[in-house]
């Protein structure tokens, strides 16, 4: 089912028809999922997935998400499955797009099962916890080495038919070659004490390294470092050294009208790549992390309860390692942050929790930086976090849009699945990383909820958890007199008007309180009419090429903060070649 949705009204009659919908009878087909007797492993822990689409073009697993057309699945956690023995999953286990197999449609459908393997973590603090390991593919359960896939099979379905269907999990996907190094990109693997200490095994970061022409004829210059944080990266992206591909088969962007958008990527990356050994561009580096852990494809590049240290252990151990490296600067005025999204909450979050550390932060389209807007929801007034409610109704929470307030699905939707995917904060999906970036751990090991997954209903002692300790326009306030006079111009926001995720309604709080702050905070806070998700602050361009420049839309903003900033005897000259 596609449903587009105009306005409160809209939604409305949305779940007033998802929730008509009726239900086939209990006696629904049932599938028998197999570990066989080949599988690498004599057990697993893991999330047993089972897909089902009408559509062939591509195997049933990539076809998962929060879109009503998307694929159907359904989901159920197994502990200590032996080779050999099977798992069921039937019409009771929860599901989505419907919430059962007993809502799937009559007809022919292309079927897969997965399992999303668990690893065993004793953690420092005496909890055991079961968590899917960052094994290469950045958490995205349908590629990540290890776990173990059915071949796609096409058959009948029939929710009012009793009987089972067999299933074996009989392919195991294989390792992700790591990249090489090339002239302008090196990669930099750092194992963390701090981080090794917590997970209680090695843990790593890695750095995807851009270094500037003539790196290796230049052994005297030492250069400033610029950290382009976002989701994860297999390796630095947006660069390529020869011109977009003749022979290129064409891949279309329905988001941008594009039917050529990779060709778009292509020659973008490729201009790029000529600025970069141009004669007037700065020399410097810029680095992209792959922080992936357990719960999610990076970190959000803070400390957390359920996450580890990783705000101490990249500013304080992984940073300094590879300046020394790179021959980095290796000064706090001479390091600068920026990012869009996930990494545009990450460069305001690090360059507020270490002021002095770093000496500029380029925020695009950040996650929530206000919780009294995640997303729709106020945290600390609301008690639900579906629902708008009254004394005669309710009204459910969007949970996305696009620029003319259209509603593609539903909050609660989003949440559904990611529960399907992943019980206990596992789905690897957006609200569950939040949850377990920012709440206390609970006596269990896992992320206490911020709300009810399957109601909605919000914890407000978590709620206050994640005031004093995440909410970045909160912390500002509250700590400006002590942090603000490190702040003063290094905090530069971007954002669309009619951002897909409403995260320009924390950005409107935030610059409330920037715009009055004592001492003044001599950044600049800039809104893109009518632009999407991920605006980056250039109003020249529409989001279809912006998103693809922040790496020279920033790097000038860094050089005029460069001269205005530097201290007495800076070095402004060696990395000037």
């Amino acid at each position: 089912m596609t449903a587009t949705l105009r306005g409160l009204t809209s939604l409305g009659a949305m779940a007033a028809m998802l929730a008509a919908i009726p239900a086939a009878p209990a006696a629904a087909e049932n599938f028998r999922i197999t570990l066989p007797a080949s599988a690498p492993d004599a057990q697993y822990d893991g999330r047993v997935l089972l897909i089902l689409t009408p559509k062939g073009e591509t195997e049933p697993r990539f076809q998962v998400a929060a879109d009503f057309d998307a694929a159907q699945v359904v989901g159920i956690t197994v502990d200590g499955l032996r080779r050999g023995q099977a798992v069921t999953i039937d019409s009771t286990m929860l599901g989505f797009p419907a919430e059962s197999l007993s809502g799937v449609p009559k007809g022919e459908y292309f079927v897969q099962a997965v399992l999303h393997k668990y690893d065993t973590y004793n953690l420092a603090n005496g909890k055991t916890v079961k968590l899917p390991a960052a094994r290469g593919a950045g958490q995205n359960w349908r590629n990540e080495p290890g776990n173990l896939v059915s071949k796609p099979v096409k058959l009948a379905y029939d929710p009012a038919k009793s009987g089972t269907i067999s299933l074996n999990l009989d392919t195991v996907l294989p390792p992700i070659e790591p990249a090489k190094d090339s002239e302008f990109i090196r990669h930099f693997k750092f194992k963390s004490p701090s981080l090794t200490k917590f997970w209680g095994r090695d843990t790593f970061i890695t750095g995807h390294v851009l270094v500037p022409k003539d790196f290796d004829k230049h052994p005297e210059a030492k250069y400033p470092l610029a950290i382009f944080h976002g989701h994860f990266p297999d390796d630095f992206g947006g660069f390529r050294t020869t011109p977009p591909e003749a022979d290129l088969k064409c891949v279309p962007a329905a988001r941008f009208g594009e039917p050529c958008y990779n060709r778009i990527e292509q020659q973008e990356a490729h201009d790029f790549y000529k600025k970069w050994i141009s004669d007037d561009f700065p020399r410097m580096l810029i680095v992209e992390i792959d922080h992936s852990n357990p719960y999610y494809d990076d970190s959000y590049a803070v400390n957390s309860a359920n996450i580890g240290p990783y705000g101490d252990a990249i500013t304080h151990e992984f940073i300094p390692a590879l300046e020394k490296q790179f021959r980095g600067l290796g000064q706090g005025w001479a390091r600068y942050l920026y990012g869009g999204s996930t990494g545009g909450w990450e460069a305001a979050a690090v360059q507020i929790f270490y002021p002095k550390e770093y000496n500029g932060a380029f925020i695009a389209c950040p996650d929530p930086i206000d919780f009294r807007h995640y997303m729709v929801t106020n945290i600390y007034e609301d008690k639900n976090a579906y629902w708008r409610e009254g004394p005669f109704g309710r009204v459910p929470k969007p949970g996305k849009r696009n620029y003319l307030g259209h509603v593609p699905y539903l909050a609660e939707h989003e949440n559904r699945l990611e529960l399907v995917l992943g019980e206990k904060t596992r789905s690897g999906g957006q609200w569950d990383i939040w949850e377990a970036v920012y709440s206390p751990m609970g006596e269990d090991g896992y992320p206490k909820r911020i709300f009810d997954k399957r109601t909605g209903v919000i914890d407000p002692a978590v709620a206050a958890h994640w005031r004093e300790n995440y909410d970045l326009r909160h912390i500002l306030e509250r700590d400006w007199k002590k942090i603000g006079p490190d702040l003063q111009g290094k905090l530069h926001i971007y954002v669309g008007d009619m951002d897909n995720y409403y995260l320009n309604n924390a950005v409107y709080m935030t610059e409330a309180f920037l715009e009055k702050a004592d001492p003044p905070y001599q950044g600049e806070v800039k809104y893109g009419d009518r632009a999407e998700h991920c605006w980056n602050g250039d109003p020249t361009q529409p989001n279809a090429i912006s998103r693809l420049r922040y790496n020279s839309m920033y790097i000038p903003k860094i050089l005029d903060r460069i001269k205005k900033a530097a201290p007495p005897g800076a070095d402004l000259t060696s990395w000037k070649y």
